[in-house]
């Protein structure tokens, strides 16, 4: 499934909620509603506000005029319904907003989930205040920014828009066969940035989202091209689980530093990342247990793996059999990738690394981390969410956004750390270095965010 529809089966169970208007009596215990002065909406609707802010330089700042709310008790939780009214100042920089330079009061809904004292944003729809407002029960996500959804782009914005595109065009050396193409690519990207800032708004960590080169990309070609659906299609054969580490994990650890990784690899256009990320966990295992790094083939794997499909997907535990079965890897030197199958051209006499075994590890992440320090990079797989346009810092979509049931990249984990208090895995990537922090992408760790922890496994080499 595709991480919109993904995003719109919540709005759609958020639907089902009936709320209780502010009006109305308290009808039990567990449901009741506040007159518009009460205290109580006031932590919600600057838990919300501040999630509207998130990123904005102070210039940039929306300020809160009214709120009016409306709550249920859910769980051991209350679900707020909020409408507010919010002043913001104009925005001329369409990287940083889209939305055209004018001084506007806007009229925005939202839904905070409080429990225990945690705020969750589960919605926000902004738009001007002369809008109609959808009415509670039936929102709907595409009223998020109405005035780019729904209107007529004002011609300024076109004009804006366009000189961005051109850039992105230079930057990533695009081109295009007619004009026709070129338009369609235009219309694209620009609803593409639409899409950022809705993933930028729901996301809870320190990542910034924007242009990358996949911005000229529709979701559903994004997905065929480099995503995986056999990772959570597949029939998984069982693996032997590994022994626990019993020490402690360290506060932080990086692969990176101590020469067990190689460089940032390019999968290309080809759904062929779960190679890339077993062929970088034998690189560690061999490293870490014959003292010499080498550069392993991933294109053996796309031409001599028999369970797995390519580029149309595979799965790591299929891919440890047949490097058993094969008789080794050979490296990327002597084998080189192509990105796309052909025959399968292995010769064990030129083999350099074998493995003996492969196991699958713990999902608890604190477990996971004390393995990672003690015997190298883990293969592991993800749910995608978000990176087609992620840039640099942590990652911590929304659950139901980046279900962990929903898999569809295999990725490896080399190091773990903090920054600024914020725990997260250092995830080395296959779509090359000029894609996110250098090629790496860095998830919240804790959490079991996006399914991180749900198919973790290693080669075993003795």
């Amino acid at each position: 499934m595709a991480p919109l529809l993904q995003l719109l089966r919540l709005l759609a169970l958020l639907r089902t909620v009936a709320l209780v208007p502010v009006s109305a009596k308290p009808r039990a215990d567990d449901e009741q509603a506040w007159d518009l002065s009460y205290p109580e909406l006031l932590a919600p609707a600057r838990f919300a506000l501040d999630m509207y802010n998130y990123g904005r330089a102070a210039g940039m700042r929306a300020v809160l005029g009214t709120v009016r709310g409306r709550v249920r008790r859910v769980g051991r939780g209350s679900l707020f319904s909020l409408e507010a009214t919010m002043e913001e100042p104009p925005c001329d920089n369409p990287l940083v907003c889209l939305l055209p330079a004018t001084n506007k009061t806007l009229l925005c809904s939202f839904q905070v989930l409080d429990e225990l004292g945690k705020h969750v944003l589960l919605r926000r729809d902004c738009g001007p205040v002369n809008a109609k407002v959808p009415e509670y029960g039936n929102e709907t996500f595409s009223s998020f920014l109405p005035m780019l959804n729904k209107d007529p782009l004002p011609q300024d914005f076109s004009i804006k828009m366009a000189t961005v595109f051109k850039d992105f065009m230079a930057t990533y050396n695009r081109t295009y066969e007619t004009k026709e193409e070129a338009q369609w690519r235009l219309t694209v990207f620009t609803r593409n940035m639409v899409r950022v800032q809705k993933i930028q708004a729901l996301d809870r960590g320190t990542a910034q989202y924007g242009i990358t080169k996949f911005s000229d990309l529709t979701e559903e070609e994004f997905y065929t091209i480099y995503l995986n659906p056999l990772l959570r299609n597949g029939s998984r054969k069982k693996m032997r689980p590994a022994k626990s580490i019993n020490a402690r994990a360290p506060p932080e650890w990086d692969w990176r530093k101590k020469g067990a990784v190689t460089k940032v690899k390019d999968q290309g256009m080809c759904g062929s990342c779960w190679a890339f990320s077993v062929t970088g966990n034998v690189e560690g295992q061999w490293f870490l247990n014959r003292g010499t790094l080498l550069s392993l083939s991933e294109q053996e794997l796309l031409d001599c793996d028999k369970m797995d499909k390519a580029c149309l997907g595979g799965l790591p535990s299929n891919a440890y059999t047949a490097i058993k079965n094969l008789g080794g890897l050979e490296t990327e030197d002597d084998y080189s990738y192509q990105g796309h199958v052909q025959a399968c051209n292995f010769s064990a006499q030129r083999a350099k690394v074998y493995i003996n075994d492969s196991v699958e590890l713990s999902k608890n992440e604190n477990k996971m981390a004390a393995w990672l320090a003690q015997k190298g990079p883990i293969s592991v797989a993800i749910n995608a969410f978000g990176m087609q346009f992620y840039r640099h810092g942590i990652a911590r979509p929304l659950r139901p956004l980046c279900s962990p049931w929903l898999i569809d990249h295999a990725v490896l984990l080399v190091g773990y750390g903090n920054r600024s208090k914020t725990p997260y895995w250092a995830i080395k990537n296959s779509w090359g270095s000029n894609w996110g922090e250098e090629g790496y992408y860095y998830l919240y760790r804790g959490s079991g965010a996006c399914g991180v922890n749900t198919m973790a496994s290693s080669a075993v080499v003795n």
